[in-house]
């Protein structure tokens, strides 16, 4: 027995072309398989003919009725919600020449235009439903003849499933996701791209979508402007955790400032959440003005000689980055080295004859620089030294400030304990490189060489 249906459609959505259409019937079958939890979809070709099957509960002539579906409203995670997409997809596909046969154990549907009842002047889609091929059939097959496999192609590549970006970090909000080379970014709510962005970093999908969103999601569910999804890319950015990802994120703010850069840093709240996360995870990042970069040179040198890293943020960013304790500024940093550095010096008169014979000692050690470094002012012994509010020890310590050179009493225990010291922090003087750095390296190399030329002269 067959029946008819009236879809109600008489004039056909023109700006939906095949892979549109292809989309919403994807959609659907993704849908069923997350609300039944059964097996993946299945998008296949069988002798020419392109089929895209899920392993549901199976489609009947209710679900071609134009209501908003009810179980996918309250269910989360869902792509398609408003029971639109479907009869648009038969419709676009009838106006495109592609035969399409609906198969589930509920019966077989096709398309047909035909008078609408009672109306002999008005010609609208029909469709036209069959008794089942097979009554005992699990899910539902959408079978397309005619379909062009670029279409099938095309329509695959907006859904995350199969195209495969790479998921960099998982938020409440949603994903960042890396963005294929020579690509544009995508922008994808619950796994369907609704739009593209040629100046974003990375890509996003979102998953909480704030009410915006919602009212903007058109029914045809693509070109979505960016005002609409701003705060739901803003709210996946402030959850990275992903170190790698706000490194990228980073060194994308150094480009902002030098006038280039991808939307994302132009963001201030980005940009304070960025800093604040580096700040918290690593406590030798520093952050600068451009002005105060070359104005104040001197600290910032002495900064980059201690082994801090120096990023150039903009003076805006700076100033509402003052309130934010784990942010390091200059001020912060001269405040930092005021408040961790502690010694106390001891007079030479107060050393045991055999202390002050090793510190005597000083102009023949330096003998091959020539004497003390003009840079250094004095240089003073402390019973102990310590770099940091956590009284961490060291044996000696370049404060540039002061211009003085502090070696922890201990050393002079022995000419060569005294003597590494002393080379060692005088080099760092004379340098202005920090210990980490290869330039340090290669200071304290060469004036290593430089005292073993000396005394073997």
């Amino acid at each position: 027995m067959t029946k008819e249906f009236d879809l109600n459609i008489e004039k056909i959505l023109e700006n939906w072309e095949v892979y549109h259409a292809i989309r919403e019937i994807i959609a659907n079958a993704l849908d069923e398989q997350k609300l039944t939890g059964t097996k993946d979809i299945s998008i296949r070709k069988d002798d020419g003919v392109w089929h895209i099957t899920d392993f549901g509960r199976g489609l009947n002539y209710h679900h071609l009725t134009q209501n908003e579906n009810d179980e996918k409203l309250s269910a989360e995670g869902l792509i398609g919600k408003f029971g639109v997409g479907l009869k648009d997809s038969l419709a676009v596909f009838y106006r495109n020449g592609i035969h399409v046969t609906i198969r589930s154990s509920y019966g077989v549907i096709t398309l047909k235009q035909m008078k609408k009842a009672g109306f002999d002047d008005v010609t609208t889609l029909h469709a036209e439903i069959s008794d089942p091929d097979d009554s005992n059939m699990v899910g539902t097959d959408v079978s397309l003849d005619g379909c062009k496999d670029a279409d099938i192609e095309k329509a695959k590549n907006l859904f995350l499933c199969f195209s495969h970006e790479k998921t960099l970090d998982d938020t409440g909000f949603g994903s960042v996701l890396e963005t294929p080379e020579k690509s544009n970014a995508g922008i994808f709510i619950h796994g369907v791209k609704v739009a593209e962005e040629s100046n974003f970093l990375f890509s996003y999908n979102i998953t909480d979508l704030p009410n915006k969103l919602r009212k903007a999601l058109n029914r045809e569910r693509d070109n979505v402007g960016r005002a609409a999804y701003t705060d739901a890319v803003k709210n996946i950015i402030k959850c990275v955790e992903n170190e790698e990802v706000l490194e990228a994120y980073m060194k994308d703010l150094g480009e902002v400032v030098k006038g280039g850069g991808h939307d994302e840093m132009n963001w201030i709240d980005v940009q304070l959440y960025v800093i604040e996360q580096l700040s918290r995870k690593n406590d030798k990042l520093l952050f600068i003005t451009g002005d105060e970069a070359v104005k104040r040179r001197s600290e910032v040198s002495d900064a980059q000689d201690e082994g801090y890293q120096v990023f150039i943020i903009p003076y805006k960013l700076k100033e509402k980055a003052k309130s934010i304790r784990t942010v390091l500024t200059l001020e912060k940093y001269n405040q930092r080295k005021n408040n961790t550095f502690s010694g106390d010096a001891i007079p030479v008169s107060d050393l045991t004859p055999e202390e002050q014979e090793v510190y005597n000692m000083m102009p023949e050690i330096l003998a091959f620089m020539d004497g003390l470094p003009g840079v250094i002012a004095s240089v003073k012994i402390s019973e102990e030294l310590y770099t940091d509010e956590k009284k961490t020890i060291t044996l000696g310590l370049w404060d540039s400030r002061t211009r003085t050179v502090w070696i922890r009493r201990s050393q002079l225990q022995s000419i060569e304990s005294f003597a590494g010291t002393l080379i060692h922090e005088c080099t760092h003087a004379a340098s202005r490189c920090g210990d980490v750095s290869r330039a340090f390296e290669s200071a304290l190399t060469e004036n290593l060489g430089r005292q073993a030329a000396y005394y073997l002269r």
